[in-house]
């Protein structure tokens, strides 16, 4: 039982440092390397989508709507708030 616990404490000890590196990543990146980032992603994304079976593809259309929908709604809002605290200023 204990090797189990040592086992996830080193598990959770990597996520953090996987976040905290992506923190930073972030941090020294420019919106030019976001943009690449975003355009990595999405074409993972088709060439994933492309593998997709006929009959599975409504199904994993209507999951990637939802999944768009609710992170599209937070990364906006975030985004418009930044522009009004900027025009604030």
């Amino acid at each position: 039982m204990l090797a189990s616990k040592s086992k996830k404490q080193n598990k959770s000890m990597g996520m953090e440092k996987l976040f905290y590196s992506a923190d930073r990543y972030i941090k020294k990146s420019g919106w030019k390397d976001l943009a690449m980032l975003k355009f990595c992603l999405f074409s993972i994304g088709v060439l994933a989508g492309m593998c997709i079976a006929e009959k599975d593809r409504k199904t994993v259309r209507a999951v990637a709507a939802a999944v768009f929908t609710v992170t599209y709604i937070p990364l906006m809002t975030k985004f418009l708030s930044v522009i009004m605290e900027e025009e604030g200023n």
